[in-house]
Parts: C-alpha cells; sequence; structure tokens
C-alpha cells in the first residue's frame, strides 16, 4: 500500500459583525474552539459592534457530528491524523481569508486584532508563525500548550506584538492544573504578556472581552 495526497479546492466558510468601511478603527479576527460552529461562536463578540469595530469568524474546515451520526455539529481546525498537512491547509485558508477580507486596507487606520479560544489557539498561534499577518494585538483566550508555546510559534515574532492571556478561574479544563504556573509558563515565553482572570468557566466572557478590547 502507498500514501498519495492531493491537494483539492475547498469552500470554506466564515461569517462577520460589523462594517468594514473608512469609520472602522478595529478588525477582529476571532477562531473558535474545537467542536464549535462559526455562526455561533462570533454571537460572543457583539458586544464590540459598536460601529467602528468589524469581526471576522471563520470556521474549521473539518465538520462533525457532535454526537453520533446525526443531530449538533460542530468543527474542528485539525486532529493528530494527517497533521502537517492539516496545518497547511488551515493557514493557507487563513492567509487567503485575511487577503481577502483586508485588500486595499489603510493599515495605518486599522488595528489588526487576532484572537484565538480554545483549541483556535494553537490555530492562530501557528498562523501567526506563517509570518503572512499583520497583527496588532494578540489574544489567547484558555489555551493550553501542552509542549509550551515555542512548539507552535517562535516567540521571538510576538515580542512586538502586545498579547493577552485570558481565562476563567473555574475553567473546567484549566483546573486540573497549576493555573499560576499555567500563565507564568507563557509569560515566559512571551515576556511582555498581560493575564486577565474573570470568575467563569471555559467561555469567552463579554465583559472581559470589552474590557481588553478598548481599554
Amino acid at each position: 500500500m502507498q500514501e498519495h495526497h492531493l491537494s483539492v479546492a475547498r469552500t470554506a466558510r466564515y461569517f462577520t459583525l460589523g462594517s468594514l468601511d473608512t469609520t472602522t478603527r478595529q478588525v477582529w479576527f476571532v477562531l473558535h474552539g474545537y467542536g464549535q460552529l462559526a455562526q455561533f461562536f462570533i454571537r460572543k463578540f457583539e458586544i464590540l459592534n459598536d460601529g467602528h469595530t468589524f469581526i471576522v469568524a471563520p470556521e474549521a474546515l473539518s465538520r462533525f457530528y457532535l454526537e453520533g451520526v446525526t443531530g449538533r455539529v460542530g468543527a474542528s481546525w485539525m486532529t493528530r491524523e494527517e497533521r502537517p498537512q492539516e496545518i497547511a491547509d488551515y493557514v493557507a485558508y487563513l492567509n487567503q481569508l485575511y487577503d481577502t477580507v483586508l485588500e486595499g486596507q489603510d493599515f495605518s487606520k486599522i488595528q489588526i486584532n487576532v484572537l484565538g479560544f480554545s483549541q483556535g489557539n494553537a490555530t492562530v498561534l501557528r498562523w501567526l508563525n506563517n509570518d503572512h499577518v499583520h497583527c496588532d494585538h494578540l489574544v489567547i483566550w484558555a489555551g493550553f500548550f501542552a509542549n509550551g508555546i515555542a512548539d507552535v510559534i517562535d516567540p521571538v515574532k510576538l515580542a512586538n506584538v502586545p498579547t493577552t492571556l485570558a481565562y476563567g478561574t473555574m475553567d473546567e479544563y484549566l483546573v486540573q492544573i497549576d493555573l499560576e504556573k499555567y500563565g507564568a509558563d507563557i509569560q515566559a515565553a512571551i515576556p511582555h504578556l498581560q493575564i486577565v482572570t474573570f470568575d467563569g468557566k471555559h467561555t469567552v466572557d463579554a465583559e472581559t472581552l470589552k474590557k481588553i478590547a478598548f481599554n
């Protein structure tokens, strides 16, 4: 048996909130977590929709039934199967989306923010590591990196990028680890990291998001 690979065209889906025009001051690319869909994830960012902010939520290319063979559907950025190819595919997809959305924009007049939630964090960091994206502010939201953040990005590339780590103190996925060490490990790789916590679980907290975005 021989294994082969063939690059094919895919139709990707993404959702937006707000308008991108001459009055836009901020653009947010927000990447959902495992088992989520962009159409629901983007609703968590409605609080940023102030008339001067444009939010873009790409959806991962791999969808699946969350329970059994029918019912609710979620999406995943990758699994351990065909890992290098999955990463290459989503980086190419996100680069094309970025170019399509921001074509002709004056980067001196808008702030580009990139946020990853849960599984979306490794995706965001691998995307930034590709050196295609201009990023003025990175938000790592409830991301965990078992092999360290250097496993997904060269931290040097974030040296001049303001970076925020946000997580809930009752996050059901993070309470199993030492939260103080969790933040310290990421800060060791990104010394200028700002850490913001809230009383909550594994979710994007609206008030915390607003504080990060507008303060």
